[in-house]
């Protein structure tokens, strides 16, 4: 299975590859979309940039899946809505590339690359460029995405099982016609 991380972000996108075989975990590749080379105060073209480079990147290496960070709420409010929109953004771009979206929180994703999920970002560096066993340390945003892929490297077989059985399927109680729930 070749799975796709992205560390979304409005100025810098970070991506990962790698493939799974069994409990094995290869790297393939990893990057980043900059944005910060257009204009900076066009947002609709930032946000182009990004999605044309994440459907660049599906059309490159054709993962079977992709797993996206959970932003969280900054302390400005007009930042996580920056940032929001560029996460929105990654997932429309992985979703009309047709592929599923896992979705973890950067704290799930440090506990399962380091052990903590205190972890710095010099640490999850590190642990991925020695579960990946590379050369170098990956660039930061670049890390994480791995990271993020990493992750869900782990947790796909037990979701694969709870899916089966069926603990995973959607609620509907709650829920309006429309899908809206309350």
């Amino acid at each position: 299975m070749r799975i796709l991380g992205i560390d979304p972000g409005l100025q810098t996108t970070g991506f990962g590859v790698i493939d799974m075989s069994g409990s094995k975990l290869a790297y393939v590749a990893s990057g980043v979309i900059e944005t910060t080379k257009g204009e900076m105060g066009n947002l609709p073209a930032r946000l182009k940039v990004i999605y044309d480079g994440i459907r660049e990147i599906h059309a490159r290496y054709q993962p079977d899946v992709a797993s996206v960070e959970i932003t969280f709420m900054n302390v400005n409010p007009q930042a996580s809505l920056m940032l929001g929109q560029a996460r929105g953004c990654c997932v429309t771009a992985l979703v009309s590339c047709n592929l599923a979206v896992a979705e973890y929180t950067a704290l799930q994703m440090k506990q399962a690359v380091t052990g903590h999920g205190r972890a710095a970002k010099s640490q999850i560096q590190e642990m991925v460029k020695r579960l990946l066993q590379l050369p170098a340390a990956p660039r930061q945003d670049a890390a994480d995405a791995l990271g993020l892929a990493i992750t869900h490297a782990h947790a796909s077989p037990s979701m694969n099982k709870l899916a089966a059985q069926g603990v995973l399927s959607r609620k509907t109680h709650g829920m309006y016609r429309s899908g809206r729930s309350h």
